[in-house]
């Protein structure tokens, strides 16, 4: 096998040219040893390139052997078994070709996605430009979805996703004379900056350079060829001098040499390699090349960025606090309905959410963006106004708007006020929720061998711990730049082989510098898989453990073929020690040996991960089914919240009233059906009943505290304290129910379209 020889595809020109020869020399008699002596001189010239280029990088390898039996055989004039030494060499070239072929243009889409024209505004007039022209003190406008071509200063309000940069997925609002980076995007109103540095100064071009460091100074990958030959190409050496001794002639040590080329190590270990790499393929994990494929089985440190790797990477409505006497739904449609007219990111994750619980919107009349401050329109001949507190509420904060405002301070949540013909009726709060295949899959990594996971985060220390707790990490590094996460990776890759793992631009540096990086690119090609070895193009993190898994299984078939066939090899250096087997059919008998191994290497197509069920369509069915039932379920849920934190007296346990008639009309029939039928599916598809006794045992606790509130409000005396008892199981009730659908949606939903 080798590094790929000279040219590109000079592989497959080897194997073609060798072959070609050797199979017309077999058909025409005449001039048969020309061709195999040319063809045999092609693979020492092909073999020597590679021992070469492995000496001045400091290290041997399987080609030296290769070299040795050709130039052997050739002086010996066994041209045939030069020949076929050189188809060997010749195949295995372009095994590895196919198998470490990977996108040189790990720089396309940083450079393609960076800016080319700029909008300077000179004396009130708008000019297109350069982006090189650019010179600190410019003004320059910025239109909505315009990426900032330099750094700056604001000269008027905007909003902006700075995801690129930070890994946060949600807009942020910027004021007039704060800094803004270039590579961020306007996902606002029009606005205007001031430059403060050349393009080619700016936080985006050093992002590309940090990417070009990271990779140049990355260490070469030691192949495992290259690993098991370190101790073979010695012992083979000195058993060919041993022959040549025994027997007095170089025919013998030439014999010795032919079967003891590592065709094993040729051939079977890249096929294994790469159908480890088909494998991945299949469930959706492109590994770019063998290398890669050998760098993710060894992984022992893993890296994760936080947002749109272990989060979904987009905002939620996880919320809706509302005045009294609102409807949720009906806010939310009425929001949805002037949403749908918005490309902003919150936009998007409103009308989504109205989607999802199938409300109808309605088209909105004389839609009118306010810059800075939100959007209005009429809806039904009401005016519904979405945006900022200070524009919803004005001087006077209701006291639910309050409770809104906190609870979104603690939760780490962005939130929009909605008005309803100039009264606040409702705040709307969004998150990043995280991957509920996360968790899983963290734990199935520590099973497979990782020692340390780590995340690393552009985002605030108390949201990255937060989402480190939850999904099980050993350390957090928040509040990361993207040079600081290249630090990070390199500090960490001190304990073990590094695996990085990222989906946006500002992981890319972090993702060139680890051993391996791994890109998250469902949702579009990324800069990140662009400086990524190994791409996920599935909307799922749990691909990962499987692709880990798979490398792990490829590499151990690989060491198990090679061992086989060098087993094999051993014997039979020993019958061309003694002379008992000559360099010809010492050639053919090696072909044997090859097959051998090349079968055990192709074991590894029937490798399945563990986590990769074969999920029954009737069970598949209830789990799709009862998921779609549990996210309408979302919403009664947080409301079990809101009563509690609204409840200060005996007046408003009517609120618990009707909040328990709700949960016994659509919670509790829920959570009965789950138990008669998601347990047991889930059992089946684990193969495991005890799998699902924290399930079942969430599913009673749920029966019993909305029992408990059942009594508690239907007391014939009703005061202060039963007040305080109502407050407090609602709160417990409300903690139940959040661990209950964590862990369904972990160990259950999870597996919808594994």
């Amino acid at each position: 096998m080798g590094e790929v020889i000279g040219v590109r595809r000079s592989g497959t020109l080897l194997l073609i040219v060798s072959a070609t020869l050797l199979i017309v020399g077999l058909v025409v008699p005449a001039g048969r040893d020309l061709l195999w002596g040319i063809g045999g001189a092609l693979g020492a010239i092909a073999a020597a390139i590679t021992v070469a280029k492995g000496l001045r990088a400091g290290r041997g390898g399987v080609d030296i052997l290769a070299l040795l039996a050709i130039v052997g055989a050739l002086a010996t004039g066994e041209y045939f078994a030069a020949a076929i030494v050189t188809v060997m060499v010749g195949t295995g070239a372009y095994l590895e070709e196919r198998a470490q072929a990977r996108a040189e243009r790990e720089l396309h889409l940083l450079a393609q996605r960076a800016p080319r024209i700029a909008r300077r505004v000179d004396g009130g007039e708008v000019h297109e430009i350069d982006v090189d022209a650019i010179a600190p003190g410019d003004t320059l406008l910025l239109t909505s979805g315009d990426i900032v071509p330099t750094d700056g200063r604001l000269t008027e309000p905007g909003t902006f996703d700075e995801s690129v940069l930070t890994g946060e997925a949600l807009p942020v609002r910027r004021q007039p004379g704060e800094v803004i980076r270039s590579g961020v995007v306007n996902a606002g109103h029009p606005t205007t900056m001031l430059a403060t540095a050349p393009a080619q100064e700016s936080t985006y071009a050093g992002v590309i350079r940090l990417v070009t460091q990271a990779q140049a100074s990355a260490a070469p990958f030691v192949r495992m060829a290259d690993r098991l030959a370190f101790w073979f190409v010695p012992l083979a050496l000195l058993v060919a001098s041993f022959a040549w001794w025994f027997n007095g002639t170089p025919n013998a040590a030439v014999a010795v040499l032919v079967v003891a080329t590592p065709c094993p190590l040729l051939l079977a270990v890249p096929i294994a390699i790469i159908g480890g790499v088909s494998q991945c393929a299949k469930r959706g994990v492109v590994v770019k090349g063998g290398a890669a494929l050998e760098q993710l089985a060894a992984g022992r440190v893993l890296l994760f960025d936080k947002t749109g790797t272990l989060t979904a990477g987009r905002p939620e409505v996880v919320h809706i606090s509302l005045a009294p006497g609102v409807d949720d739904a009906d806010v939310l449609r009425l929001a949805a309905s002037v949403d749908q007219m918005s490309p902003h990111v919150l936009a998007t994750a409103v009308v989504n959410a109205a989607r999802q619980r199938h409300l109808e919107t309605s088209m909105p009349a004389d839609v009118e963006e306010i810059h800075g401050s939100g959007v209005q329109a009429t809806v039904d001949g009401m005016r519904i106004a979405i945006g900022r507190a200070d524009w919803i509420l004005g001087p006077v904060e209701p006291a639910w708007a309050h409770r809104a405002r906190r609870r979104a301070d603690l939760d780490g949540s962005l939130i929009a006020f909605v008005a309803r013909d100039d009264e606040p009726v409702a705040a709307l709060l969004f998150a990043d929720r995280i991957r509920p295949d996360a968790p899983g899959m963290v734990r199935a990594l520590r099973a497979d061998g990782v020692s340390r996971i780590v995340l690393v985060s552009g985002d605030r220390a108390d949201l990255a711990e937060s989402i480190g707790r939850i999904v099980g990490v050993d350390a957090v590094w928040a509040d990361q730049s993207p040079a600081d996460k290249v630090a990070v990776v390199r500090e960490e890759s001190s304990r073990g082989p590094s695996i990085m793992v990222g989906d946006g631009i500002n992981d890319a540096p972090a993702l060139a510098a680890a051993g391996v990086g791994v890109a998250l690119a469902a949702r579009g090609a990324t800069a990140s898989s662009e400086a990524a070895d190994v791409v996920l193009t599935v909307d799922r993190i749990d691909r990962l453990g499987e692709a880990v898994r798979i490398a792990r299984g490829a590499r151990r078939t690989a060491t198990q073929a090679a061992w086989i066939g060098m087993g094999l090899c051993f014997v039979a250096m020993g019958f061309a020690a003694v002379g008992l087997l000559p360099a010809a059919a010492g050639a053919v008998l090696q072909e044997g040996i090859d097959l051998v191994a090349i079968v055990w290497a192709l074991r590894v197509g029937l490798l399945r991960p563990r986590s990769a069920r074969r999920i029954p369509d009737a069970d598949a069915e209830v789990l799709t089914r009862l998921a779609a039932d549990h996210r309408e379920t979302l919403a009664l849920v947080e409301r079990v919240r809101d009563v509690a934190d609204d409840l200060e007296e005996v007046a408003d346990l009517q609120q618990v009233r009707q909040l328990l008639a709700d949960l016994d009309s659509t919670l509790l029939p829920h959570e009965r059906a789950e138990e008669a039928e998601l347990v047991p599916a889930l059992a089946r598809i684990t193969g495991s009943a005890d799998a699902t006794g924290a399930l079942s045992r969430s599913h009673a606790e749920i029966e019993h505290q909305v029992a408990a509130l059942h009594r508690l409000v239907d007391e014939t005396t009703v005061d202060s304290e039963t007040v305080t008892d109502v407050r407090r199981t609602l709160y417990g009730l409300y903690s139940v129910l959040r661990l209950h659908n964590a862990l369904e949606e972990e160990t259950a939903f999870a597996l919808i379209d594994s």
